[in-house]
């Protein structure tokens, strides 16, 4: 900075002087012609004559010298300041801690029995009760010890007593902050250096070294006082050089870990753990599901050393949800609640995981691994987004940071108000379906109650009354099923439909309750009484609320993302993007269908469908979502259905149906196609063009009151059919999906419906 100075002040008259001679020279030139100098030339401090540019050029190159000359002090004293840095900093962390200098403590009594281990190695022979030297530490030491200690915390007389460099931090920072009692704290340092002197002559005990690494403090705030002031005979032990206290180790180690349990303990809870996931995710996928699956699948397709980081807040790896409501009751292997392993309706067994674990790569690892990965971080919650900044936080308050999100949260199950205001011993006793979890307690509740009534008549009601329904054959227990429609499905089937599927409920043992309005619940004598709008009363010991999906779109407020207020969920575009780099996918999607406009759907093939999309438009597709999704539901090995498009009871229905035979049921189905998870299999290359036909009107299709063995509903909208329903009808829903997808108006339905070739044999 000298030197800078310096050069200024022999620069800076130089500077000054050309520009006064150029004002004088231009005053000059005024008084001489008797006029103002032009703009121009007033604007150039030259010193020679008007017209010359040297001493205009001499001022700049002044100005510049002494720019580039700061620049370049600039430069050097900062760079020799890190180098400086950096060289103390090795030098620190290079060089063996050092035993604090002796600061005289003539006041302590005790200080020459410290000062002199040849008359300490007595004390390792006899009682510590009979040992002289020890007792002025406690009884006559302390106080003045506490008070050098306030004022200078490293002068403990023990550090002198070390007879080699201690590994670990310097004695000042051991001994930390006194504690209101100072006999305490000196002895709660006195065990900290002696441990430590210990951990550096035998290295082979780690649970010894810790407390060497650790500061005192913890251990003070840890160890109760009692402890410390018993265990006050074995540190000094301890402190001998290593020829005096080597013979006693074992016997020293027993000592103070039955002595002072809390000494070691402690040491272990802070230990460093290592990281257990990345700070950065080039494709991070949020939610841990199906659709995030076949997004990372996606993803992993089209670009091989892809990067993939999926966290969930459950514990599991990425599963398939229908199992849990379908195949896994029926299985016969008691053990299934803990392998959860099933045999499909065709006789093959699987996992409901998508995967086994070592398909996945480590967290830790996913930085490191060459060709990329999958790694699965569970039971960690996304709390906050910020797309802005390309992070996410997690509820532990870490943060990870992304080039391009999935958000495929799915959603949350809905509970009933009644249920919610209940109270305690009503929740308790209430279970929402939607987890592993879930499927594991109400398979225990089945197995320990005697009644257990399911509220909702959709598909997931209907299906664990079918299931719950077969297993009361072989117990004593009740199934009840109670809903506000006419019958089972009643928001979907056609009223006739529903009517059957409720007879077929009921042929598996279940109680059905329709046009139930429930208006409270409570817990009263050991059971749960509902109590409906009309007045009945229904009294049970568990409840199994399955009333629909709420989507969890929580992120959506600290990520500024907008919800749909009509169907719910994150309202992306036709190419499921929600922001340029952030893609949503599955039941929390609220998409636009480019054929049947805006939509939300919560089924397994949809979360396959859109998260492949949504993973293959993150690598740069940029594809529209056409594709139908279909979605299926089985009432048991003998029923079952597949459906596309909107299916609503409220929309106009055709049904044409045909006498079923052995071969028309999912189990049959899946026997024939090797395929379980129907939905997987799906393609749409091998569909036709249905033909038309020139009749006007639809005819009326007879209504078959007692056998819908095997069928096709249409439903329609404007005359156009917008979604189908395959009764007991497997196979076909490419032509389904080429149906809806043309658009076109049908005046024949029963065409139409022989493209399925539901009257085949």
């Amino acid at each position: 900075m000298w030197t800078c100075k310096n050069l200024w002040k022999k620069l800076a008259p130089l500077a000054r002087s050309s520009s006064t001679l150029c004002r004088q020279n231009a005053r000059g030139v005024v008084l001489n012609n008797d006029r103002r100098l032009p703009l121009v030339p007033q604007a150039h401090m030259s010193s020679g004559t008007p017209g010359s540019g040297g001493d205009n050029n001499l001022y700049y190159l002044l100005v510049g010298a002494t720019c580039v000359g700061g620049g370049f002090y600039a430069y050097r004293t900062i760079k020799g300041d890190k180098e400086r840095y950096q060289e103390r900093i090795n030098e620190i962390a290079s060089r063996p801690n050092k035993v604090v200098p002796e600061q005289p403590i003539t006041e302590a009594p005790g200080e020459q029995a410290a000062e002199t281990p040849q008359e300490i190695a007595p004390v390792t022979e006899d009682a510590p009760a009979e040992t002289p030297e020890i007792t002025p530490i406690v009884e006559e030491v302390s106080p003045e010890v506490a008070a050098v200690e306030q004022e200078d915390p490293p002068t403990t007389p023990e550090a002198e007593i070390a007879p080699e460099p201690v590994v670990g931090p310097a004695p000042e920072e051991s001994v930390g902050t006194p504690d209101a009692d100072p006999v305490v704290d000196s002895e709660a340092a006195l065990v900290a250096r002696s441990v430590s002197e210990e951990a550096v002559e035998q290295p082979s005990e780690p649970t010894l070294s810790e407390p060497s690494v650790e500061p005192s403090p913890v251990e003070v705030t840890e160890e109760p006082p009692a402890s410390v002031v018993e265990s006050e005979p074995t540190p000094v032990a301890e402190s001998l050089p290593a020829e005096t206290a080597e013979p006693q180790t074992e016997t020293e180690s027993e000592t103070e870990s039955a002595a002072e349990p809390a000494t070691v303990a402690p040491a272990e809870v802070p230990a460093p753990t290592p990281v257990e996931f990345p700070s950065h995710a080039p494709y991070l996928l949020i939610g841990g599901g199906t659709a995030s699956f076949a997004a990372a699948r996606s993803i992993r397709a089209r670009d091989p050393g892809a990067r993939v980081l999926i966290i969930t807040d459950e514990p599991d790896l990425p599963y398939m949800r229908p199992p849990l409501s379908k195949e896994l009751w029926f299985s016969d292997d008691p053990s299934v609640v803990d392998t959860l392993r099933f045999k499909q309706w065709n006789g093959k067994e699987r996992s409901i995981y998508f995967q086994p674990p070592s398909f996945y790569v480590s967290p830790q690892d996913l930085e490191k691994v060459e060709n990329g990965g999958v790694a699965v971080l569970t039971g960690k919650k996304v709390v906050h987004m910020d797309v802005r900044g390309n992070k996410v936080t997690l509820s532990d308050n870490t943060e990870i940071s992304y080039d391009k999100c999935l958000i495929a949260t799915g959603g949350v199950p809905r509970n009933l108000q009644v249920i919610e205001r209940a109270g305690e011993e009503v929740t308790k006793r209430t279970t929402l379906f939607r987890k592993v979890e879930d499927f594991k307690a109400l398979d225990k509740v089945s197995r320990d109650t005697k009644s257990i009534t399911i509220i909702g008549g959709g598909f997931l009601g209907s299906e664990l009354a079918c299931a719950l329904g077969r297993r009361s054959a072989d117990s004593d227990l009740e199934v009840i099923q109670m809903f506000p429609e006419k019958g089972n499905m009643g928001k979907v089937l056609p009223e006739y439909l529903s009517n059957w599927t409720t007879a077929k409920v009921k042929s598996e043992g279940v109680t059905i309750i329709t046009e139930a309005l429930v208006k409270a619940v409570s817990f009263k004598d050991g059971k749960v009484e509902i109590k409906l709008k009309d007045g009945r009363v229904v009294k049970t010991d568990h409840i199994v609320a399955a009333v629909g999906l709420e989507p969890s779109v929580e992120l959506a407020k600290s990520a500024g993302l907008e919800v749909d207020s009509d169907f719910g969920g994150f309202r992306v575009n036709a190419e499921l993007q929600a922001r340029s780099n952030i893609w949503v996918a599955g039941d929390a999607a609220c998409f636009y269908d480019i054929r049947l406009g805006r939509r939300r759907v919560e089924h397994h093939d949809h979360a396959v469908v859109s998260g492949r999309l949504a993973g293959e438009n993150m690598t740069g597709a940029n594809k529209p979502y056409w594709h139908q999704s279909m979605f299926w539901s089985d009432l048991g090995p003998d029923v079952g259905y597949e459906a596309i498009g909107i299916v609503d009871s409220s929309l106009p229905t055709v049904g044409v149906f045909a006498k079923a035979t052995a071969k028309d049921t999912p189990k049959a189905a899946t026997e024939k196609s090797g395929t379980g998870i129907r939905s997987e299999s799906e393609t749409e290359g091998t569909a036709s063009s249905p033909v038309a036909s020139s009749t006007p009107e639809p005819p009326p299709v007879p209504e078959q009151k007692d056998n819908y063995g095997k069928g096709v509903i249409f439903y329609l909208r404007d005359k156009v059919v917008v979604g189908i329903i395959l009764w007991n009808v497997f196979n076909r829903m490419p032509v389904a999906r080429k149906i809806i997808k043309d658009g076109e108006e049908h005046a024949d339905l029963n065409e139409v419906a022989k493209l399925f070739n539901i009257h085949e044999d």
